[in-house]
């Protein structure tokens, strides 16, 4: 039985519920091995395929939920795919470091697009994408960049960012903004649909590692704090911040916010997810029950919540509804 260091039983412990409480149990889905997925997307209906990224094969991996099937798609020579979400046009797009290019593929067609990064952005170290309320691409390149894609005509395009390298999460809030996260700059920053021009938007602790965020129902952006084990929020409307630190010697990964805005993240050191309610100042513990989980993002869909665990070859679900 693998030993449990000291570190990882007293942040267990500081997680801990109260005895009445009920909290669900993660179900694990098994992968290929050695594709080590890093990132996961479920698409909207319950019963609906989960996409995830098989960043060490070169592949877009397909989870039926119903059977534990899983398809694989190779996504081409040299390919090494970071990011997924499911588009509005219900097809999974993919940022692939290796190829240097923003992917999509049609469930439908079964093909695969590719759009390459112009020669300025040649080592741009593709990270995350999300669309915005105009259908707009937006993504992150953590060494220095950020773009936009128009699906409609083709046209891409990539911004330095105003700090150098760093840009890593991306997120889109209901009103159609974007935010990105700076990990090496330790910021967030809103970026401008119409110019493209980012502004930086600077935590009130510094040297925090902010890494990936999430906007809630109310457009309030959430941050995960890699370096200082804490959880940001950035409220646009009145400009304030909040922060929580979470129990014991944290290193917090991915951030995501159901439609509860229940916040969710991974934990490395005490190789749990946890769920924080905003309401209550609570956090709940979900931990691994395999050692070096290293969930490294989360998304979902209604009442469920989706992950992958890169380090074990597997995705896992969680009842978000409790």
């Amino acid at each position: 039985m693998p030993r449990i260091t000291l570190t990882l039983i007293i942040a267990l412990c500081a997680f801990a519920p109260a005895a009445h409480a009920a909290l669900p149990v993660p179900t694990y889905f098994d992968v290929k091995s050695g594709s080590h997925p890093h990132d996961v997307a479920a698409t909207p209906r319950t019963d609906g395929p989960v996409y995830f990224t098989a960043q060490s094969t070169g592949k877009l991996g397909i989870l039926d939920p119903k059977t534990g099937h899983v398809e694989e798609i190779a996504l081409g020579p040299g390919s090494a795919p970071h990011g997924v979400i499911v588009g509005p046009d219900g097809a999974a797009w993919i940022t692939d470091g290796g190829q240097n290019a923003i992917l999509r593929y049609d469930p439908h067609s079964r093909a695969v697009r590719r759009w390459p990064l112009p020669a300025e952005a040649a080592d741009a170290n593709l990270n995350t994408l999300a669309f915005d309320a105009q259908g707009r691409l937006w993504f992150t390149g953590q060494n220095g960049f950020y773009g936009r894609l128009l699906p409609a005509s083709g046209e891409l395009k990539v911004w330095k960012a105003p700090r150098g390298r760093g840009p890593y999460g991306i997120t889109s809030t209901p009103d159609g903004a974007i935010y990105y996260a700076s990990l090496a700059a330790s910021h967030i920053a809103r970026i401008d649909p119409q110019s493209g021009a980012a502004t930086i938007i600077e935590p009130p602790t510094s040297g925090q590692g902010a890494r990936r965020v999430w906007s809630d129902t109310q457009g309030r952006i959430w941050v995960s704090y890699w370096n200082t084990g804490q959880l940001g929020r950035y409220d646009p409307a009145t400009r304030n911040w909040r922060e929580w630190k979470l129990p014991g010697d944290a290193h917090v990964y991915a951030v995501w916010v159901d439609d509860e805005d229940k916040v969710w993240m991974s934990e490395w050191n005490s190789n749990a997810i946890i769920r924080f309610d905003p309401r209550s100042e609570k956090f709940d513990s979900f931990p691994s029950n395999r050692s070096n989980a290293a969930v490294r993002q989360i998304l979902g869909r209604q009442g469920e919540v989706w992950g992958a665990e890169s380090g074990n070859d597997r995705l896992f679900r969680l009842n978000a509804r409790f």
